[in-house]
């Protein structure tokens, strides 16, 4: 049985879980009682991928037939305010050029430098590299991570540090999934709802450790580059923390936040 504080973790960030079958019933309970005490804004790294729920759901991820859980997004497939309004254009994927952007993101005082292929995924890193320059990611939380050998990950991007997801600003497709399910460490991917290949938004994950995140009825995730500095430092600084309550999947002991996050 799951402790109080890891029950009240769950429903607060909607992403702790020990096993598949307690994912399944915690993101149940939790979109029901969201539906009746709330109007919750429809919109938005398990091994990490997502996990569908009714109308609405976190960022986490859930692979059906694993003990592990996967990175997902909340929300809405129309990239559209509650009033129907369209309030953030998602950029075209030849915003990304066609080529490698690099740079540098900071993750409570690590540097990690980047690198962001778009012409792999082009649609996706458009979307990261626009949000990155217009500062959409400084100061934002990375409101997961999980420790389970094989499955290893740091989920960012939330944009109220929650992990729900942004319904004005959701796109698809899905874009260089590996085929065979592994997101070698230092793979940086995006998170999406389960069965949803429409529902990438602002979250990704960054695999700190060599992952398995099986496909799901859409497919993979979509990996948008690779740290290729620093990455040892936020294992040590960061990672080694833990997560509450000791729990292998949830929100980290000490909070982690994106400083910046620049790219060229």
């Amino acid at each position: 049985m799951a402790s109080s504080k890891e029950q009240r973790r769950r429903v607060r960030d909607y992403q702790a879980r020990q096993t598949v079958h307690e994912h399944k019933r915690s993101r149940r309970r939790r979109d029901n009682i969201i539906a009746v005490i709330a109007v919750v804004v429809a919109g938005g790294l398990g091994t990490a991928a997502t996990l569908a729920y009714n109308s609405q759901h976190d960022a986490d991820v859930d692979a059906s037939e694993s003990q592990t859980t996967q990175p997902t997004e909340t929300g809405s497939t129309e990239p559209t305010a509650t009033d129907g309004t369209r309030t953030d254009a998602v950029p075209d994927p030849s915003y990304a050029e066609d080529r490698t952007w690099t740079g540098t993101m900071v993750v409570n005082g690590v540097e990690l430098a980047v690198e962001l292929d778009g012409a792999a995924a082009p649609q996706a890193v458009s979307a990261v590299v626009k949000s990155a320059q217009d500062g959409y990611y400084d100061g934002k939380v990375c409101h997961r991570m999980t420790t389970s050998p094989g499955f290893e990950l740091l989920q960012c991007g939330s944009k109220g540090g929650d992990g729900m997801g942004e319904p004005a600003f959701q796109y698809g497709p899905i874009e260089n999934a590996p085929e065979d399910d592994a997101y070698a460490a230092g793979t940086i991917a995006m998170a999406r709802q389960s069965g949803n290949a429409n529902s990438n938004g602002y979250q990704f994950f960054i695999v700190y450790g060599d992952t398995s995140i099986p496909s799901d009825a859409a497919g993979g995730y979509t990996v948008i580059g690779q740290v290729t500095g620093g990455l040892d430092q936020l294992k040590d600084d960061v990672v080694s923390l833990g997560v509450e309550g000791d729990a292998p999947d949830g929100t980290p002991v000490e909070p982690v936040s994106i400083e910046s996050f620049i790219v060229e």
